[in-house]
């Protein structure tokens, strides 16, 4: 398992890099060559190629495993695999190379055990744009996975292996202030500030945050005007969203309208865009029974099995948890620090992570 990972992690693969993505899913595509499991390629002509896993099996619903091979880390910025004790460090060793090579194993295991034809049917996706929120990674996994009666999803493991059963939603929101250039010295009362206008946006928008019900609007980036001496007659930000249940969701875009009709000062007019996010990845009736289900597979291998709090950062587990599917995440081998250049995965957590998968789909 631990060459697999090194020689995965060894490569570049970020979400921008199509052809270390392709690269990495032409590797991960020789470690789950095995007898009844079919392979599709998904070309992508932005990303790297995205890959479909299928079984047959048994007559139970299908189970689906989702996981993701790109990274956040632009070739040259964060690279190659280093042992550090019992910890492996590299580009993606945690987020999420880790939990490829654990379902990799997995499959690999109850192959040899039982055969693939044994166990409930797979649906295995595994996606080159993840980490830029899948915006065909999503569409293609409600195609494949569609009717299944699991999700297991391998990203990152967290502390004391607590699972992930909620996380937020995401949302992306830009805002564009049109207003009147003028010079700011001879014409000033006969312009209007666009920069003032989403300035005021601004603010009404921030102050929609509300820690209580786990609603968060940050405005990232502000870009306007021309020059020091001109009215600004453009302005233009982008806000990042997040929100805990898709009515909260559409309650805050309702607010967001109305801050920005009430921001407006006369001669301006601002415009909202929405742009791609995910819907929250919300706790269903029919989670519990999948949490307990793979919590004593976990416990059975000497993994814990706690449950995660929400989580703000949202995955392809939404996608799954939005189309009434049970999902569970966070089940990939155990470590710290992702999306940064001090990542890390324990090593001694690869082999339980895959023996409680294994044993998952062994006991049905």
């Amino acid at each position: 398992m631990e060459a697999a990972l090194e020689e995965l992690v060894q490569i570049n693969s970020f979400s921008d890099n199509a052809e270390g993505g392709r690269e990495v899913g032409r590797r991960l595509a020789t470690h789950l060559a095995l007898p009844g499991l079919t392979h599709e390629v998904v070309p992508s002509a932005r990303f790297g190629d995205h890959h479909v896993f299928r079984s047959t099996g048994n007559s139970a619903p299908p189970v689906a495993l989702l996981g993701h091979l790109d990274t956040v880390f632009p070739p040259g910025h964060f690279e190659g695999y280093r042992v550090d004790g019992d910890k492996r460090r590299g580009p993606g060793v945690l987020d999420m190379k880790g939990g490829l090579v654990t379902i990799a194993w997995a499959l690999k295991a109850v192959a040899q055990t039982a055969g693939l034809d044994a166990i409930a049917p797979l649906r295995v996706v595994v996606v080159a744009d993840e980490e830029v929120g899948s915006p065909e990674g999503a569409p293609l996994i409600r195609r494949v996975i569609s009717g299944a009666g699991a999700c297991l999803v391998f990203e990152s493991g967290r502390s004391n292996d607590a699972i992930i059963t909620e996380r937020k939603g995401t949302g992306n929101v830009v805002c564009r202030a049109h207003g009147k250039a003028a010079h700011a010295g001879n014409q000033y009362w006969e312009g209007a500030n666009a920069i003032w206008s989403l300035a005021r946006f601004i603010d009404r928008a921030q102050q929609l945050s509300d820690k209580g019900a786990g609603v968060t609007v940050n405005a990232g980036t502000f870009h306007g005007g021309t020059a020091r001496n001109t009215v600004p007659a453009e302005a233009v930000c982008e806000l990042d969203l997040r929100f805990p249940t898709a009515v909260a969701r559409a309650a805050l875009l309702d607010s967001l309208k109305s801050a920005a009709e009430d921001a407006a000062k006369p001669g301006t007019r601002l415009e909202l865009e929405v742009r791609g996010g995910r819907l929250p990845m919300e706790r269903l009736p029919s989670t519990t029974a999948l949490v307990e289900r793979y919590g004593a597979c976990a416990k059975a291998v000497g993994l814990s099995a706690a449950e995660a709090p929400r989580a703000g950062g949202g995955s392809d587990g939404n996608t799954a948890a939005a189309m009434g599917i049970p999902t569970i995440d966070a089940l990939g081998p155990r470590g710290q620090h992702f999306h940064t250049p001090d990542e890390y995965l324990e090593v001694g957590t690869l082999v339980p992570r895959a023996a409680a998968l294994a044993r998952f789909l062994l006991e049905g």
